[in-house]
């Protein structure tokens, strides 16, 4: 199947109506057509695995041809090249949230990146950094409480940051890591503590938002339950 032959078939899956609906809720429409993410994996399932053809879906500079691209990718055959030139093309957070998610986390440069990428100044780029933690805290089974450790000090930084798509990727960074494991629910519950210190509505709300959840009976019992 050729990028060409992907694109008529999203074209025909057109949908006006959820495209209104992706922008009410803050996601750029002007390429998109319109395409919930069910039928993008489903798709993604019959392509298979192809780093090529995810190149050149994402140079079409289609929204939902550029999600595809991040369901078919191959990790091991991402360069850190690629990722840089894919993080700047974000231009809403669904794009953002999909593609760290569905690929850029399983990288050998996932934790390199969400140190540099939560520093920068711009607004998708330094979401993607927080995206990033967020989700390595879910997916990366291995990895050692140190690795998490390490990104709290930058989510206190980065919790002034009053622009709503950073905002709340910081708010996801902390109660994901808090999710892990009792030493760092712990840690971000402390953490979360401090960030109520600064006298700022956006750090407040961040850690408020998330001390409701790290303290909730529904957390703290998953996380105090005997390992199967």
């Amino acid at each position: 199947m050729t990028a060409e032959d992907i694109l008529r078939k999203l074209k025909a899956l057109s949908n006006e109506r959820n495209r209104k609906g992706m922008a009410r809720y803050g996601i750029n429409t002007e390429k998109a057509f319109g395409i919930s993410i069910p039928p993008l994996r489903e798709l993604a399932k019959k392509i298979g695995k192809d780093h090529k053809l995810a190149l050149k879906l994402w140079a079409s500079g289609y929204h939902e041809a550029r999600i595809l691209a991040s369901f078919i990718d191959e990790p091991s055959s991402v360069t850190e090249k690629q990722m840089e030139e894919w993080v700047r093309d974000f231009n809403s957070w669904d794009l953002c949230d999909q593609c760290c998610g569905n690929l850029f986390d399983k990288t050998p440069f996932a934790y390199s990146k969400a140190f540099e990428w939560s520093s920068r100044d711009e607004e998708f780029v330094k979401r993607a950094g927080f995206v990033m933690m967020a989700t390595l805290a879910v997916h990366d089974k291995k990895a050692e409480n140190d690795q998490f450790l390490d990104f709290l000090p930058i989510i206190t930084k980065e919790s002034l940051d009053k622009r709503n798509f950073v905002r709340k990727a910081v708010n996801w960074a902390l109660r994901q890591i808090g999710k892990r494991n009792l030493i760092l629910n712990k840690e971000a519950i402390k953490t979360a503590d401090e960030i109520c210190k600064i006298s700022s509505k956006t750090a407040k709300w961040i850690a408020t938002d998330a001390l409701r959840e790290l303290r909730s009976i529904l957390v703290q019992d998953r996380l105090k339950a005997p390992k199967k």
